[in-house]
């Protein structure tokens, strides 16, 4: 298959992780892992990747009628009478923090297309393309940028930019050239961006939605610690935690940690000293090993929520499994990969796993990346105005998307103002040996009163 060597580079990760996410006070050094959607206060790279993970571009830029659409079919078109539209992608899939999932949101996205050029003939006479222009972005803003000047001239819109700070990185490109990207991060900016499409709640209200939670289902909380990376991934998430705590009444605990499980020694001796009733993880997986784990071997008795990036299947496997077990809920921007509703049930059927890649949370957001893309594209069409311009009109008059139930029915409102926009429900759900993405739903769609009443009037991390 295409992507075979991105799938075996995930798996690869997926065992150094368990390897890695107890190992805080070994003596080697591990490498810093920056997570979210964010990098931490990242050098510039001086190398470009070694490897392009992907052919040499095989459509000729002068073939294009528009740019990113040709009338001839698409590399590897369903339909050969069809033409074709390129989506590209910038993502994380070799070396980057992220290149265990970089991996997995590609091939999702890609299945999402094959149904579509399959069962539905494609959009507008033509197939859609997501997998010849992918590159690797490494997670860093300064690649991010310099690959996609490489795509920028051969694609409609850019249907996956992984990471925060990367894709803040060519928003003014994007303006320039008449695009819209959807991230693969979840930032409260984004929703007052017109040349962003988001994908479900930002950071913000995920803290305001698992402080409510935990509140419905424990009672009362008088302490919340926030342990977060120094970036736009973590201060988004401490502003809703501070803003959900100043609700009921419970003191914030601000716990800035950077990157790497060798680096966790100063969280975990907070938490384990100061006891407090909640925390809320703003990190990665390997770093949340690290912190859940040790923390709960140090005699801390209280509870941990996480956010989407900061959990993976794989710390089943980890040393820490028991405390992820018994001490952790999850929040997150879509429910779990098991899910039994239409989208949901689609992707699954139209995914092509091969053997040794279970179905994973991040198959889900591949997934359901796409849909905005397929909404305006579509609206173009019936606009007869298959170009970037009239692409990124029709993206940007839309008041709703056909999620087929993987988001809430307020989400894709991106004709609104932002806080309008802002998606208040999250999906909360808690770790499970038993299904193969390892958690199983606890609340869909949960909305609480601190992110109901909430006024996004400016980016949350404007407010850190």
């Amino acid at each position: 298959m295409k992507h075979t060597m991105w799938r075996l580079a995930a798996l690869v990760f997926l065992l150094a992780l368990v390897v890695a996410a107890c190992r805080a006070d070994e003596d080697e050094p591990t490498e810093a892992l920056p997570d979210d959607p964010d990098a931490v206060d990242e050098e510039p790279v001086d190398d470009e990747p070694d490897d392009d993970p992907v052919d040499d571009d095989p459509v000729d830029e002068e073939a294009m009628d528009v740019p990113g659409i040709t009338e001839e079919p698409c590399p590897d078109g369903i339909n050969e009478d069809n033409g074709c539209i390129y989506v590209g992608s910038l993502n994380d899939l070799t070396e980057g923090p992220f290149s265990a999932a970089g991996p997995l949101i590609q091939d999702a996205a890609e299945a999402f297309w094959r149904r579509v050029n399959e069962e539905e003939g494609g959009i507008g006479g033509y197939d859609v393309d997501i997998s010849t222009y992918v590159r690797d972005n490494l997670y860093q803003p300064e690649v991010h940028s310099e690959v996609y000047q490489e795509i920028r001239n051969n694609i409609v819109a850019v249907g996956i930019s992984l990471g925060s700070s990367p894709t803040i990185a060519v928003e003014e490109d994007l303006e320039a050239d008449s695009m819209f990207a959807v991230p693969m991060a979840w930032n409260s900016d984004f929703i007052f961006s017109d040349i962003i499409a988001e994908t479900g709640p930002n950071y913000c209200v995920d803290s305001m939605n698992a402080v409510d939670y935990y509140v419905d289902e424990r009672g009362d909380i008088a302490t919340i610690m926030s342990i977060h990376y120094p970036n736009d991934y973590g201060q988004d998430a401490d502003v809703g935690v501070r803003i959900a705590a100043e609700t009921h009444g419970a003191e914030h605990i601000g716990v800035q940690t950077p990157p790497g499980p060798e680096n966790q020694g100063d969280a975990i001796q907070r938490i384990a000293a100061e006891q407090p009733d909640l925390v809320i993880l703003t990190t990665n997986p390997t770093d949340a090993g690290a912190i859940v784990g040790e923390s709960v071997a140090a005699g801390y008795d209280g509870f941990f929520i996480g956010h989407g990036p900061t959990y993976n299947v794989a710390l089943l496997d980890s040393p820490a499994a028991d405390a992820f077990l018994n001490f952790y809920w999850n929040v997150a921007p879509y429910a779990v990969y098991e899910t039994d509703l239409p989208g949901y049930n689609a992707m699954r059927e139209w995914l092509d796993l091969p053997e040794g890649i279970l179905g994973n949370n991040f198959h889900v957001a591949g997934w359901v990346s796409q849909y905005p893309v397929k909404t305006a594209l579509e609206a173009a069409a019936e606009n007869d105005d298959l170009t970037r311009e009239g692409i990124l009109a029709a993206k940007q008059s839309l008041t709703a998307v056909e999620w087929e139930g993987t988001l809430p029915d307020e989400a894709g409102n991106y004709a609104g103002e932002p806080n309008e926009r802002a998606v208040r429900a999250s999906f909360l759900s808690q770790p499970d040996t038993e299904p193969e993405s390892g958690v199983t739903n606890l609340e869909l769609e949960f909305t609480g009163p601190t992110a109901q009443d909430y006024d996004f009037s400016e980016p949350c991390r404007d407010n850190y």
